[in-house]
């Protein structure tokens, strides 16, 4: 399972504003970065890749000393505060005689400095064209004990670097001993993705959100493997926009979980590597992957495609019922799950709205899922999210995104090739989505639409992703064969 790989193709251009935090980029999600538009961040203002693993090292030689303390989160959310226990270490013997201490420290220390020496190599993630050797591993402080403050924890610039970022990471933890056998699946322009396994047995050390911790245990107990998204972000001395993009997103999310809605479920700083990991749920494929085989021979009927948006809808329901808008929908930005669930991704772009700040004025967004007030501002940026949802079923429609054979945008879709094949409901739903700002319909009222009414249930979905998968197969045996 993992998400599927797609060419990039010019009718998907990549978001001109993009960190792709919660999405597959480049072939994960289809986006063609090398053909965006550069803007800077909105504000509410206005050589081949090689990857092996290596057997697990033992814990007792490579892992920090175990930590006396007890971190319990008081918040039910990723990211919330967490406080510590210190345990009190009990003294023993305290009766023995001063020779008897003297040759009991000279023990203690032989014994620290073989458990050094006996430290051995960790795994790494190497990419390079070129086999690399393992990197040692180093005590962070006396004793082996794993420091809570950042400034111990992260050395030199580190800390500062990674500071903004503190709430939200588990410190703790070392990613490397609980998320095993990475193999990478995606890249994109702020790192790569890999697919993991969960190291059942260290499951309970890791701070996640209820939901997604009491499955992780559930399948522990069960004896399921748990397989994860891990998304690694190199950190650098000066700092980066990506960064500064992730604080934002997790900092809108923060709280926030929806069935329909891609998070960042925990964040761990990889000292090996100088590195951010963001844990997710492994995806499939992006709606773009999909929509991109219908030209060799996928059928995506009427119900599919009512099934797609009203998971869209219910995604943008929730978020506005929090003052939240993506300002970026499109078929690279939904992910398929294995259960045939979509998912929004990718809120770089998104914006918290108030009463007080309920207008925009930056330009964001693909031109092709663009509302039109978008290019003449100022917008109400929770309107143009039905706008986008529009446009992305049409795409689902034409097997291509609208005004890709234009030279410019419209204020209204371009007709469909094939009208008569789609029911009056589905045609009316594309109308209401290219409203006008003032009588464009909310999501909530979209919802009732008889077109999402209709919309297939989850197991044909299911079975349009097993459908996708046989398709990919063929076409790549007929790539690989001779040609004549």
């Amino acid at each position: 399972m993992g998400v599927r790989s797609r060419s990039p193709v010019a009718r998907h251009p990549g978001s001109p504003l993009s960190s792709h935090f919660g999405s597959e980029e480049g072939s994960g999600s289809g986006s063609s970065s090398s053909q965006s538009q550069e803007n800077q961040t909105p504000t509410t203002d206005a050589d081949p890749t090689l990857y092996w693993d290596e057997p697990s090292p033992d814990p007792n030689k490579t892992s920090f000393s175990p930590d006396p303390r007890v971190v319990l989160s008081r918040s039910d959310t990723f990211g919330g505060v967490h406080k510590e226990k210190e345990l009190a270490a009990e003294e023993d013997d305290e009766d023995e005689d001063d020779d008897s201490n003297e040759l009991d420290d000279s023990d203690e220390e032989e014994a620290e400095v073989e458990h050094v020496n006996l430290t051995a190599p960790r795994p790494t993630i190497v990419i390079s064209s070129a086999r690399a050797s393992l990197a040692p591993v180093s005590l962070l402080a006396s004793g082996g004990i794993t420091p809570i403050s950042p400034a111990q924890r992260y050395p030199g610039w580190l800390s500062e670097v990674v500071r903004p970022l503190e709430e939200f990471i588990d410190e703790p933890v070392d990613p490397r001993e609980v998320y095993l056998d990475l193999q990478e699946i995606a890249e994109g322009e702020s790192g790569s993705v890999y697919a993991a396994t969960l190291a059942n047995d260290k499951s309970h050390r890791l701070k996640l959100p209820p939901l997604i911790k009491a499955q992780d245990n559930d399948n522990a107990q069960n004896g399921i493997k748990t397989l994860v998204a891990i998304k690694s972000v190199a950190i650098l001395p000066s700092g980066s926009e990506k960064l500064a993009d992730l604080e934002r997103e997790l900092k809108l999310l923060k709280g926030l979980m929806h069935p329909n809605v891609l998070g960042l479920d925990a964040l761990y700083v990889d000292l090996q590597e100088d590195s951010l990991w963001i844990r997710m749920e492994l995806m499939e494929r992006s709606l773009a992957d999909v929509i991109g085989l219908v030209t060799e021979g996928l059928m995506l009927q009427e119900r599919m495609m009512a099934r797609f948006a009203s998971d869209v809808l219910e995604a943008l329901v929730y978020l506005q019922s929090h003052g939240i808008a993506h300002r970026d929908v499109r078929s690279d930005n939904l992910l398929l799950n294995s259960h045939g669930i979509l998912k929004l991704t990718d809120f770089s772009n998104a914006i918290q709205t108030t009463s007080q700040s309920s207008t925009c004025s930056d330009p964001v967004g693909v031109l092709y899922w663009q509302a039109p007030e978008v290019r003449c501002a100022p917008y109400d940026p929770l309107k143009v999210d039905v706008w986008s949802l529009g446009a992305t079923v049409w795409e689902m429609a034409e097997a291509e995104p609208p005004f890709f054979q234009t030279s410019e945008a419209e204020d209204r879709w371009p007709p469909l090739t094939h009208p008569e094949v789609y029911s009056p409901a589905f045609r009316e739903f594309l109308r209401a989505c290219s409203d006008p700002p003032a009588t464009r319909p909310s999501p909530a009222e979209l919802a009732k639409n008889p077109f999402i009414n209709n919309s297939c249930g989850r197991p044909v979905i299911i079975q349009i992703l097993s459908q996708c998968m046989a398709i990919e197969k063929i076409v790549q045996e007929r790539e690989l064969s001779p040609q004549p």
